[in-house]
């Protein structure tokens, strides 16, 4: 059985499709079983195909400098 460490450093490859079929066949078995892990891999899923969009996302007027402000309070700078 895959600890979740392994999850992720195999995450990469799991989601290219470029790993052993007994390794993927454990992963599997591994995010059917673990909540986390399941989360993490469906999120980095979701971030690579929103990436891969050929679309362009119109960001709305000022959220760029409401996003500076936001940070700069909560880091304090």
């Amino acid at each position: 059985m895959v600890t979740c460490e392994q999850v992720l450093r195999e995450l990469s490859n799991f989601i290219d499709g470029d790993i052993d079929p007994g390794l993927r066949s454990e992963i599997e078995d591994h995010l059917r079983q673990c909540h986390r892990c399941s989360v993490l891999y469906d999120t980095t899923r979701k971030v690579l195909y929103v990436v891969g969009d050929e679309r362009v996302f119109e960001i709305p007027a000022g959220y760029s400098e409401r996003l500076h402000e936001f940070l700069a309070a909560r880091i304090g700078k």
